[in-house]
C-alpha cells in the first residue's frame, strides 16, 4: 500500500454543549477536500481521541468513511491503552472499510521495547490489519526503537511510520534502515521540507486542518522538483509550525480553523482554552499563510 501526499490528522469538532459537530465536521472536510489533500486520518491525537467514547469514536470512523470518495486513502487512528482495546478498536476500523491504521504506543504504561514487540505483532495477528506506526516519544514517553521496527521491518502489514520525534537523525535512519520496506512518513511538521529530501513521499499533517492549501502546495513543489521554491515556501510556514509544536497544539489548531474561516470548537478538558496573548501570536504567523 502505497502513501502519497498531504492526509491530514483531522481535529474532532465540537459544539458549545461539547457533542461533535458533524455540521462544522462537512464544512471542514470539503474545506480540506479543495485544498488537495489525499487522505483522512481521524481520531489521531490531533482528533482528541483519549476524550472520546469508543461510540463517538465509532460515529466519527463512520462519517469520514462515508464522507471519502474511492482513492482517497483511509487511516483510522485506533489506539488505546491495552493491546486488547487496540485489538477491538481496529477490527471495528476494518469493518468499516479503512485501509490502515495508524497506532502509537499504547498510552500511560510506557511498556519495555520487548513489550512493543509483542504489542504490535499481536495487534497483526489478530487482525491482519495494514498498520502506519506513530513515533512520538515526547507525548508517550517511550520510543519506538530499533529493536521494535527490526522485528517489525519485514512483515508487509507494517506500511510505514509517522516519525513526529522532532529528530532529522532519526528521520534519515528510518529512510536509510529501513528503505523499501517501511515508508516514511513525516510528522515532524516543522521540518517537514526535511523528510521530503530524505524520502518522506506522504504527511500526516496536523497543521494541515489549518493550512491545507499551504502545505499541500508545498508537497506539490517539492514533488515537481522546484526545491528553491519549496524552501521558500518552507520559510514562510516555519514561524506558524514552529508556534504549533511550542505547546497547545490542538488548541492551536483549533484556533487556526477559526481564523482561516471554518470554526470547530473548542477542545474537551483537561485542555484549556488559548489566552489572548497565545491567539495573538498564533494569528500573526498565520497571517502569510490564510492567503496562499
Amino acid at each position: 500500500m502505497k502513501l502519497s501526499g498531504v492526509m491530514p490528522a483531522l481535529v474532532t469538532p465540537f459544539d458549545r454543549q461539547g457533542k461533535i459537530d458533524f455540521g462544522a465536521f462537512a464544512k471542514h472536510l470539503s474545506n480540506l477536500r479543495a485544498a488537495g489533500v489525499t487522505g483522512w486520518v481521524p481520531c489521531g491525537s490531533s482528533g482528541e481521541y483519549s476524550f472520546m467514547s469508543d461510540e463517538e469514536r465509532d460515529e466519527v470512523l463512520k462519517f469520514v468513511k462515508e464522507f471519502a470518495k474511492p482513492g482517497e486513502i483511509l487511516i483510522a487512528g485506533t489506539n488505546a491503552p491495552s493491546t486488547a482495546g487496540v485489538i477491538a478498536n481496529t477490527l471495528r476500523a476494518k469493518a468499516m472499510g479503512y485501509d490502515a491504521v495508524l497506532l502509537a504506543t499504547p498510552f500511560y504504561t510506557k511498556p519495555t521495547q520487548a513489550e512493543l514487540v509483542a504489542h504490535f505483532k499481536a495487534v497483526l495477528e489478530a487482525t491482519d490489519m495494514n498498520i502506519v506506526l506513530y513515533s512520538y516519544p515526547d507525548k508517550d514517553g517511550v520510543e519506538l526503537g530499533w529493536e521494535v521496527l527490526d522485528a517489525l521491518a519485514d512483515d508487509p502489514r507494517i506500511i510505514g511510520i509517522k516519525e513526529s520525534s522532532g529528530s532529522l537523525q532519526r528521520a534519515i535512519g528510518i529512510a536509510t534502515r529501513y528503505e523499501g520496506r517501511i515508508q516514511l512518513v513525516s510528522g515532524s511538521d516543522d521540518i517537514a521540507l526535511d523528510f521530503m529530501i530524505w524520502g518522506a513521499e506522504s504527511w500526516i499533517c496536523g497543521p494541515a486542518n489549518c493550512m491545507a492549501k499551504a502545505v499541500c502546495d508545498l508537497d506539490r513543489t517539492f514533488k515537481s522538483g522546484d526545491l528553491a521554491k519549496a524552501k521558500k515556501q518552507m520559510a514562510t510556514l516555519y514561524k506558524a509550525m514552529n508556534i504549533l509544536e511550542s505547546g497547545k497544539f490542538v488548541q492551536k489548531l483549533k484556533y487556526g480553523c477559526e481564523v482561516q474561516g471554518t470554526p470547530v470548537g473548542e477542545c474537551r478538558a483537561p485542555l484549556g482554552a488559548l489566552t489572548d496573548e497565545e491567539k495573538a501570536e498564533f494569528r500573526a504567523a498565520m497571517e502569510p499563510i490564510l492567503n496562499w
